[in-house]
């Protein structure tokens, strides 16, 4: 059996911390592992599991790789799609790069909490015997509450011991028809989670939408093979419908049978759900971080990077990041979307990055910014290089805090230690590399007419971003 893991989403309504350049699910938000981390992991002892396969966005594909190496898991292939068509496709693609198609796929969303690890494998076990007879299988979520903010599915006929016939799929309900869906018995919270063999779900999709099973054919076919990378197409992939797996195939299929599923499981969809799984002190409260509360209960409290302080309050959610601070009723989270959409609309960089921003070689974390300048605290991995490059607007000022840094500029290569500097003028072609066994850390002072990230002219990158 073979992990898809499923990382395309942005998780808007879990800003500030999640942000479209590094979403949730690579964030460490229940335990000291990422999420995406905490999903390979959950899968690792079952019987006949492989290595995994990934789907994410591009943009991502670094990240994914990294934090998959962290924990020691060599993936079969990660798929990089440049646009988001949905979960359709993004299983299809990885069906076609399974190496056959008798294998059986787990499709795992990045972005799920899952307690109870042993009742989790021993359910996949139970759907990978059903695909093995050709069902496609899902995940029904045995509900816990009137939950409105899950789609549900609605169990038919029993199928076998373990499983029943799938008898529709619902959109997310009021909170009456919620109760209804809970008292009956008869209904699943949708986990979003399936196993099914590569070959079968290709056939019915193939069956139900075959110009979106062409369209990914065409990608894959056509898709650049770079080491673990699957680079797709741009102008191919964006000719693909986008659809979900439950929309596509499973509720037309008459293979579709769901397996119920009690495993203490939470999708993250916003900060009250965090709030719910998280361990609270005598007030009820979720603490992370540098919190001083006095009376407060009830309450979700993050801190990133500097002391937050309450008094007095109750049922809210206050998100401190180096750059933002969100606070909102536990009532109201699920609107924080609004906020990002609101912020994409003023053309805010914080809508869409951290401070602190992750790259292939390292990360930077953007210290001090003023009109003609720009502060940067610089970190490159050892053997890490950052591109060979050039600004049409601004000139650079570096200074080695730790570590050493091979630097050239134009012909000539200067290697720095601790406490020297060097300057790149304006419009010289350059290069920074570690050529050490620790990380290089550095200041940068950026000073110019136009300071954004755009003002890069690449000659050459080992990461493939010419």
């Amino acid at each position: 059996m073979i992990p898809v893991i499923l990382s395309g989403g942005s998780g808007t309504r879990l800003w500030p911390l999640s942000r479209r350049q590094h979403p949730k699910q690579f964030l460490p938000l229940v335990s000291n592992h990422s999420m995406l981390q905490e999903t390979v992991l959950r899968v690792q002892g079952i019987e006949g599991i492989k290595a995994p396969i990934g789907v994410c966005n591009e943009d991502h594909r670094f990240m994914m790789a990294e934090q998959l190496r962290e924990i020691d898991t060599d993936p079969s292939a990660i798929i990089l799609e440049p646009v988001g068509k949905n979960t359709a496709p993004a299983v299809a693609l990885a069906a076609l790069a399974a190496k056959s198609e008798d294998d059986i796929l787990l499709i795992l969303p990045a972005d799920h909490v899952i307690a109870d690890v042993a009742s989790f494998q021993a359910t996949v076990k139970q759907a990978e015997h059903l695909a093995e007879q050709g069902f496609l299988v899902t995940f029904g979520i045995i509900p816990t509450e009137p939950e409105t903010g899950y789609g549900y599915i609605k169990g038919g006929s029993k199928n076998t011991e373990y499983a029943f016939d799938v008898a529709s799929f619902v959109e997310k309900p009021d909170l009456e028809t919620a109760q209804k869906y809970v008292d009956s018995g008869d209904y699943y919270w949708n986990s979003g989670m399936f196993v099914f063999k590569a070959g079968q779900y290709l056939q019915e999709l193939d069956k139900y939408h075959p110009e979106m099973l062409q369209a990914c054919r065409e990608a894959y076919d056509s898709a650049e093979i770079d080491a673990d990378f699957v680079r797709l197409d741009k102008t191919v992939f964006s000719q693909c419908p986008a659809d979900s797996i439950d929309f596509a195939v499973m509720e037309k299929t008459d293979k579709a049978v769901v397996v119920p599923l009690s495993a203490e499981w939470n999708d993250l969809g916003s900060w009250s759900a965090l709030w719910d799984v998280a361990k609270k002190d005598d007030q009820g409260n979720a603490v992370n971080g540098d919190i001083l509360a006095i009376d407060t209960e009830n309450c979700f409290l993050h801190s990133s990077s500097r002391l937050v302080t309450t008094v007095g309050l109750s049922d809210l959610v206050v998100v401190e990041t180096s750059d933002a601070v969100m606070v909102a009723t536990k009532e109201q989270v699920q609107d924080v979307k609004l906020l990002v959409d609101a912020l994409k609309n003023d053309n805010r960089a914080e809508a869409d990055i951290h401070r602190k921003v992750y790259r292939p070689w390292g990360y930077y974390d953007l210290v001090d910014h003023g009109g003609r300048h720009n502060t940067k605290r610089i970190v490159v991995n050892p053997g890490a290089k950052l591109s060979v490059q050039k600004h049409h607007h601004r000139a650079e000022h570096w200074i080695v805090v730790k570590g050493t840094a091979m630097v050239t500029k134009g012909e000539e290569e200067i290697l720095l230690t601790e406490n020297e500097s060097t300057y790149i003028p304006l419009g010289i072609v350059h290069s920074l590399e570690n050529p050490g066994v620790i990380p290089l850390e550095m200041i940068e002072v950026q000073s110019g007419s136009y300071l954004g990230e755009d003002d890069i002219v690449r000659y050459g990158d080992k990461y493939g971003r010419v």
